[in-house]
């Protein structure tokens, strides 16, 4: 039977790690790389079964390529620290592996706004790529928006992840700041331009792409808020590309 590996990459992650942890010990093994945390989320991991490496941060797709070469399953499938599989989706998961005409798989996902699973605005069905044979799949190397890339034949996975992406207003605006700067690194280093007039525009498409094309207006209020959100963090994404690109001023004389 094809052994799996589930890896986590977390930091900091206290209120999560030892659920998501939990949620994942149908594998036959389950790898924490931690990068520094203060909050003992090492020890929490370690209490719940998973083996816990810690290391530096270079980066998301970096960082979750790291766990593919730690691990010694057949399979990988890489989960965030605020994400779980549901039992469902861990049978589907099992029989998936079993497969020898399918080398890596891409999963639904459903995700929480503020205490409430968001059903429109692009964020349902959001499909992430998260299960690959080992040897078939890697990272991008991007800071922050890197992607599993498959080589080979793929296949979709019908149950979701659940994710509590954002929990609270407080976190919301936490990761809008958090993102929109590592958002604009990866986009300096891809050789992307950011102006003031493209933070606006690009703002104002996030919102009308997410409230009015994705029909995120169906979700009420909460779709509202998850527009203007996108929107704010679009917008200071461009900013602060544009803000890093800019040549520094020279100093004022006296």
């Amino acid at each position: 039977m094809p052994t799996l590996s589930i890896i986590i990459v977390a930091k900091n992650e206290a209120i999560n790690i030892a659920d998501c942890v939990r949620c994942a010990r149908f594998a036959d093994e389950v790898i924490v790389l931690d990068s520094g945390s203060s909050d003992g989320t090492p020890a929490l991991a370690r209490a719940e079964g998973a083996r816990v490496v810690v290391t530096d941060w270079p980066g998301y797709g970096p960082q979750n390529n790291r766990g593919i070469d730690f691990a010694t399953g057949d399979w990988f499938f890489s989960l965030d620290a605020d994400e779980r599989i549901t039992p469902e989706l861990a049978a589907e998961i099992r029989a998936a592996i079993e497969r020898a005409d399918v080398d890596g798989f891409r999963v639904p996902r459903s995700s929480m706004y503020c205490g409430r699973f968001i059903r429109h605005g692009g964020w349902t069905p959001d499909y992430t790529w998260r299960l690959a044979r080992r040897g078939k799949g890697r990272f991008t190397e991007h800071y922050l928006h890197a992607h599993l890339e498959v080589q080979g034949a793929t296949g979709t996975l019908r149950h979701p992840i659940v994710h509590y992406s954002f929990r609270s207003m407080e976190s919301v605006l936490e990761k809008l700041n958090r993102y929109s700067t590592a958002s604009a690194r990866d986009m300096t280093t891809a050789g992307r331009k950011g102006s003031l007039g493209r933070a606006v525009a690009h703002g104002l498409w996030a919102f009308l792409r997410t409230y009015v094309l994705r029909l995120g207006f169906l979700d009420g209020r909460w779709g509202f808020m998850l527009a203007v959100s996108n929107a704010e963090g679009t917008y200071y994404r461009y900013v602060k590309l544009w803000l890093l690109q800019r040549e520094p001023q020279a100093p004022a004389e006296t």
